[in-house]
């Protein structure tokens, strides 16, 4: 039986990557407001269904998204580049003031499914970046360091939402919104190196 090695700077960077995508101190407000109707239980619900929902999502994509990507015709490089651009269009969510959610006054756990699990977790910039680090991978060490870092994503998502009425009274707007600003910064600076890797790949051995 082969050993399975883990890929420990891959597991890190795309940890890094999809939580700071995801934002889940920023999704804190959004999820208050969207789940204000609901009791206590029917809150912690929402928040373990959502995280399920999001991950369920990504994975997909993640396993099978190299399949459809071979099929197409598309490169490592185009899809860094598209992921690069669209987490440029995050980051400058991320540091537009103002921001918030829709709000909603239904209990139904619906809300879990949409938009919280999908878009607001699973959203294109996070199965980009999860669809790229799959592709980079390297083995099953390397796609199971990928996963293992997404399933530790989830966690912490899942953990902000279950306590997003004690973050929400601890760090306030104004400490969320500062949070949000540096999330949309390191953002912005993930997408440059994108855009900027697949450009200097290009320039070693062309387009195609």
């Amino acid at each position: 039986m082969p050993e399975i090695h883990l890929d420990a700077t891959l597991f890190a960077t795309a940890f890094v990557t999809v939580l700071v995508i995801m934002d889940p101190l920023g999704n804190v407000p959004i999820f208050l407001s969207l789940t204000r109707g609901q009791t206590v239980g029917q809150q912690h619900r929402s928040a373990l269904l959502a995280s399920a929902v999001a991950g369920a999502v990504i994975a997909a994509f993640a396993v099978f998204g190299q399949q459809v990507l071979a099929v197409l015709g598309i490169s490592l490089e185009s899809l860094q580049v598209a992921g690069g651009l669209l987490l440029l269009v995050i980051a400058l969510e991320l540091l537009r003031p103002g921001g918030g959610g829709e709000t909603s006054d239904e209990g139904s756990s619906n809300i879990a499914l949409v938009p919280l699990g999908t878009p607001l977790l699973a959203g294109p910039g996070a199965i980009a970046a999860t669809m790229l680090y799959t592709r980079q991978a390297d083995g099953i060490g390397g796609t199971l360091s990928v996963l293992l870092a997404l399933a530790a994503v989830l966690a912490v998502v899942y953990l902000s939402m279950r306590f997003a009425p004690l973050l929400g009274r601890l760090l306030r707007d104004n400490g969320i919104e500062l949070l949000s600003r540096v999330m949309g910064l390191l953002v912005a600076a993930i997408a440059v190196q994108l855009v900027a890797s697949a450009i200097e790949a290009w320039v070693r051995s062309g387009v195609g």
